[in-house]
């Protein structure tokens, strides 16, 4: 595999490690089935797409994007606190009428967006070519995101949203607000996968309405994939194992499309992915089988 290539895998994984992080949030801490992000996803595309070909800032246009997406996951959770709808139903509600608004937004199936600034092109160096300076752009934003990801949840309400998924019958009856922390929780979650969303875009040339589909999958398979890697409890170290999985996941694919041996092809990429989270679930039994037998 070229560099080109490991550089291209590289810069997909940081983006995505963002779309794990938001998924890390929901299904981890929340224990929220959330299948919004395979809206939230092109939503936060479409809204920065939008704005940028309308001419406003790149930067204005991705907090933009954080901002629908945190409206996003809101309402899904609203639907499941306020309404009493299943937390997967409401999810699942909530992908299937981002579809008809992101077609709204963006006025049509794809927005381009090949000759528009975007946060990339105006903090590239000159002296640096872009597929070096895209990754180093990325881990930035990545590492900014994972430290302040910290930072919230060891403070009182973040503490707040883990014990919320932890126990909610304990965490009310401690007077948490738990309606409350699932609502913010999911706002937090779908933003940070807006915003990936949204560098996704720059990045490719423009938004597409198709962009999101199989989403959750990818970002599932980063935490799964990462928690096999470095298996702990500790909220840091969880962090930078969703952030981990997310790139060894994009090398995988990468490395298994550009196999010719192999014989892979762009439509087998669900295939290499089903294989791949069936590894990873299967590697900590076989550690636990193990060490049975060792003791």
């Amino acid at each position: 595999m070229s560099l080109f290539s490991l550089l291209g895998a590289l810069e997909i994984g940081l983006i995505f490690s963002l779309v794990a992080l938001g998924v890390f949030i929901s299904f981890r801490l929340l224990r929220f089935p959330d299948l919004t992000v395979d809206g939230s996803f092109p939503l936060g595309g479409a809204v920065c797409a939008v704005m940028i070909a309308s001419g406003y800032n790149p930067f204005v246009a991705t907090v933009a994007a954080a901002a629908a997406g945190a409206v996003a996951g809101t309402i899904t959770g609203w639907l499941n606190v306020r309404l009493k709808i299943m937390d997967l139903l409401a999810s699942i509600l909530m992908m299937i009428a981002l579809y008809s608004i992101n077609l709204r937004i963006m006025g049509g199936p794809n927005i381009p967006l090949i000759n528009d600034a975007t946060i990339f092109t105006i903090l590239q160096p000159e002296s640096i070519p872009d597929y070096w300076a895209r990754p180093i752009i990325l881990i930035v934003i990545v590492v900014a995101a994972k430290i302040a990801m910290d930072w919230f949840f060891s403070t009182e309400r973040g503490l707040a949203i883990r014990s919320t998924g932890s126990n909610a019958r304990m965490a009310r009856a401690q007077g948490i607000n738990t309606g409350g922390m699932v609502l913010l929780g999911m706002a937090i979650s779908n933003a940070l996968v807006a915003v990936a969303g949204a560098l996704f875009a720059q990045t490719q040339g423009g938004s597409d309405i198709s962009m999101g589909i199989g989403t959750i999958v990818i970002g599932l398979a980063a935490v799964i994939v990462g928690e096999s890697i470095l298996p702990s409890r500790r909220l840091i170290y969880a962090t930078l194992a969703v952030i981990i999985g997310a790139i060894v996941y994009r090398f995988f694919i990468a490395l298994a499309l550009n196999s010719d041996f192999i014989g892979l092809k762009a439509q087998d990429l669900n295939l290499v992915t089903a294989v791949l989270v069936t590894i990873a679930l299967v590697i900590p039994q076989l550690k636990r089988k193990l060490a049975k037998r060792g003791a």
